[in-house]
């Protein structure tokens, strides 16, 4: 029996329309998991009253800094200041775009760089990623996403999360390379597997350096998240970016202070909760 083959031309064209088509199922595949994981953790955010929200990142606050009376009474008082200019709603958004960002960049970054300190080779590899990643003009990132998942949060995301990773990867790597030879000659002569001296001994002895990096990580990805505005993110860089169009001066600085005022809890929390 003879079996119909197809002209070459024919056979190569069917092959690229098969892959265009799976590779775009694929990212419309991922694009909905982000979009659910973004939407879900702002719906999550926003069905606690604000004064309960505020309450509840006060005692994070006050707790994450020692009882710390002035880390909360500043987190409370800031927090109140975004209520009151009414930027909440907005404010929200691009803190649930901020955390989900994060997470995505640690689940990639973390285990990578753990891999960097136990693997020279793979180290030698990504080196010059992280180097093309932290010295590319930031708003490059948003052509690649854009092209890819058009406009919204998810684009936003995607170039967030590769714009934010390289210190997660580069402290984790460090840290881990930082710890002193004599710890972890001591859990060999004891019998300790890789995992047990990794989980044991070498990450929390490297745990400050890892903090560290998870600190620049929600800094970098704030700073992009308000970038990300200009293909679609929502949130306050949308509102930046709206007065920038209208040349409202106060609609961008309350939205700038609104940001800052992110941040600075964002960063604080974070420092505090790194062991010293």
């Amino acid at each position: 029996m003879l079996i119909p083959r197809l002209p070459i031309g024919d056979t190569v064209e069917f092959a690229v329309d098969w892959v265009e088509g799976n590779f775009g199922q694929l990212l419309d595949l991922a694009s909905e998991q982000l979009d659910f994981l973004i939407s879900g953790l702002k719906d999550a955010l926003l069905f606690l009253p604000p004064e309960l929200f505020v309450l509840v990142i006060s005692l994070l606050a006050y707790f994450a800094g020692r009882q710390n009376i002035k880390l909360a009474a500043g987190t409370a008082f800031g927090f109140f200041l975004i209520e009151n200019m009414g930027l909440w709603e907005l404010s929200i958004e691009t803190l649930a775009l901020v955390l989900s960002s994060t997470l995505l960049a640690l689940i990639i970054g973390i285990p990578l760089g753990i891999l960097s300190a136990k693997n020279t080779t793979l180290l030698h590899i990504v080196k010059p990623a992280l180097d093309l990643m932290q010295t590319m003009p930031s708003f490059v990132y948003l052509i690649p996403a854009l092209i890819f998942f058009g406009l919204g949060n998810v684009p936003g995301m995607i170039a967030t999360v590769v714009f934010a990773m390289p210190p997660a990867i580069r402290l984790t790597n460090l840290g881990i390379r930082q710890v002193p030879k004599e710890l972890t000659e001591v859990a060999d002569a004891f019998g300790s597997t890789g995992w047990q001296k990794l989980a044991k001994v070498e990450l929390p002895v490297a745990l400050p350096t890892i903090m560290a990096g998870i600190n620049q990580c929600i800094m970098l990805s704030l700073s992009m998240v308000v970038i990300a505005a200009m293909i679609g993110a929502r949130g306050l860089g949308y509102q930046v970016l709206f007065g920038i169009q209208r040349v409202d001066i106060g609609m961008g600085f309350e939205a700038g202070l609104a940001i800052v005022i992110i941040a600075v809890v964002l960063d604080r929390i974070t420092q505090h909760l790194s062991p010293r």
